[in-house]
């Protein structure tokens, strides 16, 4: 597997890409091409062109979640009728309205214009991908320090209520030797979700993970996310966007935590 990043909070000194606070990676394996998340703007596409990287082609497109952090490059695709010959995988609740604070954080296209335009597979249950990955589908609590937390509401027949993204998931590799975990923000909790995928694939190795870990503060639930990676031997670990300076800082202590900007590439 071949992971570049696309779009991150943050790009490497002498490397003129474009960032933004948002993610999105580029992800090859033999005959398997997807993209992960689509940022927030059409930045993911200027920093494909300057990488030779050709989003016309043909791909599966996963979407971690529904926040337009991670899915509003989708009207920037359709604006370049690139969307015809791709196939988006992700949770049934990904298109739903969200707002926060009075904002829309919905993703720019519903559903309806997603479905004329290119394929579709909703899946709450662990989707398959090629034939090394899975789209993990809907995340269980197994930490009692990862509760899902509200972020902003939704709206349903019975009125607005609390949204507890319950669409965030995560795309799993699955190599010989592993698992490499790929991640957007981790709402549904890191531990949450690497704990699951290890279930799902009756593998108890982790090679990597990157991508936002939803991790802030100086905190209890920093220091047990520690704890958990390093009683889990997680070889490489490359926390991005939604992962703030002193978390990663504490993470360094103790952990093998690499550097994520966008050019990045990673080979698994």
């Amino acid at each position: 597997m071949k992971l570049t990043v696309l779009v991150d909070n943050n790009t490497f000194i002498d490397r003129y890409y474009c960032g933004e606070p948002a993610l999105c990676f580029y992800i090859e394996d033999e005959e398997t091409r997807i993209l992960f998340d689509t940022g927030y703007s059409d930045v993911f596409i200027n920093n494909a062109e300057k990488l030779g990287i050709d989003l016309s082609a043909s791909m599966d497109i996963v979407l971690s979640h529904g926040h337009n952090d991670h899915t509003g490059g989708l009207v920037f695709l359709q604006e370049r009728n690139y969307l015809f010959n791709k196939r988006i995988i992700a949770h049934p609740d990904v298109f739903m309205l969200r707002e926060e604070n009075g904002h829309s954080i919905s993703a720019p296209l519903d559903e309806k214009a997603i479905r004329k335009q290119c394929a579709v597979s909703f899946s709450k249950i662990p989707y398959r991908i090629g034939s090394r990955f899975l789209f993990l589908g809907e995340i269980p609590e197994l930490f009692p320090f990862e509760k899902r937390e509200a972020i902003g509401y939704t709206n349903t027949p019975d009125g607005e209520v609390d949204d507890r993204v319950m669409d965030d998931s995560a795309l799993v590799y699955q190599h010989e030797e592993g698992l490499f975990i790929i991640t957007g923000c981790s709402h549904s909790g890191i531990c949450n979700i690497i704990e699951y995928a290890k279930e799902v694939c009756q593998e108890n190795k982790v090679l990597g993970i990157i991508g936002g870990f939803h991790l802030f503060d100086h905190s209890a639930r920093l220091q047990q996310t520690i704890a958990y990676f390093k009683e889990n031997a997680i070889g490489r670990i490359y926390p991005s966007h939604c992962v703030s300076l002193a978390a990663k800082a504490e993470m360094f202590k103790y952990l093998p935590v690499y550097e994520v900007g966008v050019g990045l590439t990673i080979n698994c």
